[in-house]
């Protein structure tokens, strides 16, 4: 069976053409009354193909009673010609060759009938919806008859006027389905983008979700493990001293008190990012509050050492907060599993590079390392956000390092004093420099 490019769009048309509002008239005034009208012959072929033969026949059974030829046999030829239109769309080739073989027929036995213009319904259904060569050889056949009819019964006084009047419309009926043709084609077009851009904007939202969704989970990560190993770690002090020291360790449960509250506050600033009508949002933490995460991590008997190299320039909420987790991180993993006594956190700033180092003396048993884990994953991504790599593992001599180098991006950040350091471009591809240009490589402890 013959198909066309209309039959395979009617349903993808179906979700984007006008729909009716509050019951009225489509949007789009005339232009959508037609693409309804079009849509409804297209879900009702039969009864489409139904009504055009019976048009064509009723047109032609008028010419039929005002001309000689009237009688019995002429009118069932007529209704022979007429009956394959019912299944045009469905089989439009079979049924042109019956229609052609039926008006040879009829040009053989004398017969001069209206109802003729089957074969030119039967064309335009060929030139819509079977391929271009078959719609050439089917006119090229109606111009043979075309010439065979105007010989036989010269319509227009001359036979060269009679060829040129049937010749127009055996071209009008094929341009005329090509013309049809071409718009199926066109509207198939935009019904196929459309459903392309509606896939790609569902792809679009579901990959921001699953972002969102990995991206709360580490900060979720970061707040959670931070904070229960520096509970863990203090209720676990106070617990030996009660007996001993009952005032100090009621001072350290005083720390557990209020490092459960900060991490509630955070738990409960990073679930409210998940609502629509929470505007309450608290600020995302940043260097300001790494003094406060340093007395943390000191009040769980860590010795910490701070360090800062170079002069500050600013970095904006997102780097900030980057610096923040990666060295937060490092230092929960340092109270967690690396028994470690010392640890020294570095910082260097060499716009528009900031260095960090973290490192201990701790064991590297039990430790996440280069080959995986959620905790060094997501440093390694926090740092990839902001062009950097970085690297966690035991350094030589002993104890556990994490370094990273993270940049600004030039287009968020003047260097001091005001320049750009010739960087205010954008933002370009390149590969950070080793840790050592900014910070000496630390071989344990300090």
């Amino acid at each position: 069976m013959d198909l066309t490019i209309e039959d395979r769009t009617n349903r993808r048309t179906e979700a984007v053409r006008p729909q009716a509002v509050d019951g009225g008239a489509l949007d789009g005034g005339g232009m959508g009354l037609f693409e309804w009208a079009r849509q409804w012959l297209n879900d009702h072929q039969r009864l489409a193909d139904v009504s055009v033969a019976a048009a064509v026949l009723a047109l032609s059974t008028v010419g039929l009673a005002s001309s000689p030829y009237l009688s019995w046999q002429t009118g069932t030829f007529q209704v022979a010609l007429v009956a394959p239109l019912v299944w045009r769309r469905a089989n439009p080739s079979a049924v042109f060759a019956a229609v052609c073989v039926l008006a040879l027929v009829q040009w053989a036995l004398g017969y001069r009938l209206v109802a003729d213009l089957a074969l030119l319904v039967a064309l335009y259904t060929v030139a819509v919806r079977c391929s271009r060569l078959r719609a050439l050889e089917a006119a090229a056949i109606l111009e043979v008859g075309a010439v065979m009819a105007a010989v036989r019964w010269v319509p227009a006084t001359t036979v060269a006027r009679s060829f040129l009047f049937l010749s127009a419309t055996v071209v009008a009926a094929f341009f005329v389905g090509l013309t049809v043709r071409s718009g199926s084609r066109y509207m198939a077009s935009l019904a196929e983008r459309a459903e392309r851009l509606e896939f790609e904007r569902d792809q679009q939202a579901a990959i921001a979700a699953a972002a969102e969704r990995a991206r709360i989970a580490r900060e979720m990560h970061d707040i959670v493990a931070h904070s229960l190993s520096v509970v863990v770690t203090l209720a676990d002090a106070a617990a030996t001293v009660a007996g001993s020291d009952p005032v100090k360790a009621a001072g350290v449960m005083a720390q557990v008190s209020e490092m459960g509250r900060q991490a509630l506050r955070d738990v409960r600033a990073t679930i409210g990012l998940l609502r629509t009508d929470d505007l309450g949002l608290v600020p995302q933490p940043g260097l300001d509050q790494l003094d406060s995460l340093f007395e943390g991590a000191r009040a769980t008997g860590l010795t910490l050492e701070v360090s800062n190299k170079g002069r500050q320039f600013p970095l904006g909420p997102a780097a900030e907060l980057s610096i923040y987790r990666i060295i937060q991180e490092s230092l929960t993993n340092t109270i967690k599993h690396a028994s470690a006594s010392r640890a020294r956190v570095e910082l260097a700033y060499e716009f528009p590079y900031v260095h960090v180092s973290v490192t201990d003396d701790g064991a590297a048993h039990g430790r996440e390392g280069d080959g995986g884990g959620n905790g060094i994953k997501g440093m390694r991504e926090r740092a990839a956000v902001h062009a950097g790599v970085l690297s966690a593992g035991p350094v030589a001599g002993g104890g556990w390092a994490v370094r990273t180098t993270l940049r600004a991006w030039p287009d968020r950040v003047a260097a001091p004093g005001g320049s750009a350091g010739g960087l205010a471009g954008g933002p370009e591809i390149y590969k950070p420099p080793p840790l050592s240009a900014g910070v000496p490589a630390e071989e344990g402890a300090g």
